[in-house]
């Protein structure tokens, strides 16, 4: 059973009270995988967090466990967007998300596949 990360507009469909991705996103903690998010998404959320937000954000954080950014995954991520910047549009943050997934062999749950073209990674799809 893998670990999944979560992208930031997953996160952030939980804040908004979408019911399918939040049920997924509960369904998986109960089946056993290890739900994560990256400090990069924390710092995404938070950045454009609604005041009614902030309970939840706190809630969705401390149920789940954070991936650190180390050396590996900066180098990583440097990769993704030496290859990807200019074809995909990929930016940092999703350079790094896409790395902290890559280097912890976890998947993605994001509903945005088309940032994250990177073959060598796993994607979650509902």
């Amino acid at each position: 059973m893998s670990d999944i990360i979560l992208d930031s507009d997953v996160i952030i469909e939980v804040l908004r009270g979408n019911e399918e991705v939040t049920e997924e996103v509960i369904r998986l903690g109960k089946s056993g995988h290890a739900v994560l998010y990256t400090p990069v998404s924390e710092a995404e959320i938070y950045h454009g967090i609604r005041g009614n937000e902030a309970g939840k954000a706190e809630a969705l954080f401390s149920g789940c466990a954070s991936v650190p950014i180390t050396d590996t995954i900066g180098e990583k991520a440097g990769h993704y967007l030496r290859q990807f910047h200019k074809s995909h549009g990929t930016g940092l943050a999703d350079a790094l998300i896409a790395a902290a997934t890559c280097v912890n062999n976890a998947e993605l749950f994001t509903l945005n596949h088309k940032h994250y073209p990177m073959k060598d990674i796993k994607i979650y799809k509902i």
